[in-house]
């Protein structure tokens, strides 16, 4: 199966194109890596195709409910908007922000 690049990295801040939410990239998988069951229970004119990058992000929607969520590319833009996260997980994951305002993932200390 070919795969596609990338898009988005680690730490960048991402927004959801279809439902209002937003979250920071904390993991990658390069391909779909969940089960089909979760996939299936999308529905099927939007369900996202297996062979490109899924994200694990910590969302926040405008009610400031925070969650993970498992997200295509295809489904992701960049959030420029640079609201302030409420995530209790962003200061257990990252340590600050870069120039671009990415954050930066803390250096395992094992």
């Amino acid at each position: 199966m070919d795969t596609k690049p990338a898009k988005f990295k680690l730490g960048q801040v991402v927004k959801h194109k279809l439902f209002f939410f937003r979250g920071i990239i904390f993991d990658v998988d390069p391909i779909f890596d969940n089960t089909d069951e979760w996939l299936e229970r999308i529905p099927e004119e939007r369900r996202p195709k297996k062979d490109q990058p899924f994200y694990h992000i910590l969302a926040e929607n405008e009610d400031r409910s925070v969650y993970i969520a498992y997200v295509s590319q295809q489904n992701l833009e960049k959030d420029n908007s640079n609201e302030p996260f409420t995530h209790p997980s962003v200061k257990l994951i990252f340590n600050g922000n870069d120039e671009e305002g990415n954050f930066i993932l803390k250096q395992s200390t094992n």
